[in-house]
């Protein structure tokens, strides 16, 4: 097993009516900046009972931020912060909020350019150059809620990038898996393949010596195949709804991943399919990760293998056991109302796979994966292949 340290200072407050909590969790005589979506939470009665639960706290609105958060966006928000002296912010929706909010978090404060941040990936680590922030959890999916991690869209240039560190988690953030009632299937769809995909970037590297990591996440990998398809069907089911909840929390809380090798190569080559076409996070991943495992086969197969038999039940050899498991996930994928290649997206895709490889060599990222043996030539290989 690696070193690690293990660091998360989230208080996670989960269940159904935890909302009467909110009162006591923000911080007193502090302008508070509600940041929200498309505005989902005035029909599912999110909104109402923030409000409820911050009578007599100065707030103020930002609404507006996309499924994928834009940075131009985020900077109108940066520009209400100091224009109205702000102490506070309350992110209450999906991924994509919780994920604004904490750029702006460290936009505010930031010496320098904010977009450096994302372009040169810079930790954020100091908390009192940030904003503090909690979050009101409406779409599991992520793990942002848990976790100090974010991807932000730069629009003029069609880039998703990501950025972190340990002052980016939030003080607080409340779960109440109910509010899935009101979503539509397809982003339950999306929540699950993400959070499913999360895993598999912590756990199908190569074999290691972390024997209990291998089990929490695949843990989670089946909780996630029995109760995905049932949850997106019934989400008003209060145990399907709470599993479903906990384990997109659990994916990528840093748990998982510590003494592990992880990839997130899968996720690099999403985001930019994300950035050119607009496809949902999730279905980007349904569509690059088998590919991937097919691509750099030999030396993924061993975890592979393990994979197929523990969380499938599959025999043979190591190399059925393998191609096996990658097409076991494939049909979860299309259960979960995937479509697994870029031409069912759009016609537009013949030069995608050049276009990745040159943004990626331009970037310098030219050794990614567990191994550092995926090259802008492999991700060339890997989004031809998922045409």
């Amino acid at each position: 097993m690696n070193n690690f340290e293990f660091y998360n200072p989230t208080n996670l407050i989960f269940g159904k009516g935890q909302m009467e909590k909110l009162t006591a969790l923000v911080p007193k005589n502090t302008k508070i900046l509600l940041c929200y979506g498309g505005g989902s939470i005035f029909g599912n009665g999110v909104y109402d009972s923030v409000k409820k639960a911050l009578s007599g706290v100065e707030v103020l609105e930002f609404g507006g931020i996309e499924a994928n958060p834009h940075f131009e966006t985020c900077m109108k928000a940066v520009a209400l912060i100091k224009q109205e002296n702000i102490g506070f912010l309350l992110a209450v929706g999906g991924g994509s909020v919780i994920d604004a909010v904490k750029f702006i978090s460290a936009a505010v404060k930031f010496d320098g350019d904010p977009a450096d941040i994302l372009h040169k990936r810079i930790l954020i680590k100091d908390v009192d150059a940030v904003i503090p922030f909690g979050t009101v959890l409406t779409l599991p999916a992520t793990g942002s809620e848990m976790n100090s991690g974010a991807v932000i869209t730069i629009e003029a240039t069609q880039e998703k990038l990501t950025f972190g560190g340990a002052a980016m988690f939030p003080k607080f953030s409340i779960c109440d898996p109910t509010v899935i009632q009101s979503l539509p299937k397809r982003q339950i769809q999306n929540g699950v393949v993400d959070a499913y995909t999360h895993v598999l970037e912590q756990y199908l590297t190569y074999k290691h010596e972390a024997f209990l990591q291998d089990r929490i996440a695949e843990a989670i990998l089946s909780t996630l195949l029995e109760v995905g398809p049932k949850v997106a069907e019934n989400p008003t089911d209060y145990a399907l709804a709470s599993n479903y909840m906990w384990c997109c929390t659990m994916a990528l809380n840093g748990l998982l991943n510590k003494g592990v090798p992880t990839d997130w190569a899968t996720h690099m080559i999403g985001h930019e399919l994300t950035a050119l076409y607009n496809i949902d996070h999730a279905r980007t991943l349904a569509i690059i990760g088998p590919n991937l495992y097919r691509v750099m086969f030999d030396t993924k197969k061993e975890k592979l293998a393990q994979y197929g038999q523990r969380i499938f039940g599959l025999s043979g050899s190591e190399d059925e056991m393998a191609k096996a498991a990658i097409e076991k996930t494939v049909e979860f994928f299309h259960q979960m109302g995937m479509q697994t290649k870029l031409s069912e997206y759009t016609d537009d895709y013949a030069k995608t796979a050049g276009f990745i490889k040159d943004r990626f060599e331009k970037r310098g990222w030219k050794m990614m994966g567990e191994r550092q043996n995926i090259t802008p030539e492999k991700v060339m290989e890997i989004v031809a292949l998922s045409y």
